[in-house]
This record gives C-alpha cells, sequence and structure tokens, in this order.
C-alpha cells in the first residue's frame, strides 16, 4: 500500500515540476531580448521627473529610501550593475519585477536608467 502512495506521490511532484518548468522559463527570444546590449543615450539626468516615476512605479517595491522592500535595494545599484543592465531589467523586468516597456516612454526609461546608473 505504501508502494502505491509514494508512487502517485512521486507522479504527482513530477507533473507539477514539468508544469512549472513549461510556463515559468522565459521563451528563447525574450532571453536574447534581455541579455543583448542597450545603447542608454547620455541624456542629462532630470532628478525630479526620476523621483517622480520612481515613487509612482517603484517605491512600493524598492523603499522610499531605495532599501528595498520586496525588491532589491537600489541605493548602489549604479556600483552594482552597468546602465545597459539596469535599462534591460527597467524594460523586460525579471525575478517578479514587471517590464516597464509600454508602460513609460522610452525618454522616462533612459532618464531613470541614468538616475539610477549614477547610485554609486
Amino acid at each position: 500500500m505504501q508502494k502505491w502512495i509514494m508512487s502517485i506521490v512521486l507522479g504527482i511532484a513530477g507533473f507539477l515540476f514539468v508544469i512549472l518548468l513549461l510556463f515559468n522559463l522565459p521563451a528563447k527570444e525574450e532571453a536574447s531580448q534581455m541579455d543583448s546590449p542597450a545603447s542608454i543615450p547620455e541624456t542629462p539626468v532630470n532628478a525630479s521627473k526620476a523621483e517622480s516615476i520612481y515613487k509612482s512605479n517603484c517605491m512600493h517595491c524598492h523603499g522610499d529610501e531605495y532599501q528595498g522592500a520586496m525588491g532589491p535595494a537600489l541605493n548602489q545599484v549604479g556600483a552594482k550593475l552597468g546602465r545597459e543592465k539596469i535599462y534591460n531589467q527597467i524594460v523586460h523586468g525579471g525575478g517578479g519585477m514587471p517590464g516597464y516597456e509600454g508602460r513609460l516612454t522610452e525618454e522616462e526609461i533612459v532618464n531613470i536608467t541614468n538616475w539610477l546608473g549614477s547610485f554609486k
């Protein structure tokens, strides 16, 4: 009797594993887009606009002083990540973060990328 129960439990666990693999891995095109280097123009940062975007879109996960909450701390993100990686993270999301392509304009994304890139 125990062998049947163990077989059923292992079968269900295997089935759930396959389901998780099928529905949680990004598509190959999506993964390659995230790794491709983006060309970020070196535009002057409009800090007040960047802070406004941060407060309305990012603060609830990254904290009111960039210290991290549900999301990672951003108070030294420019020292840890290059601007291209910051840009790709904002555009495509990942790791629980939604992508903001289509939610923010390209100008807003570049501005907040350059602003966060200066956090060292």
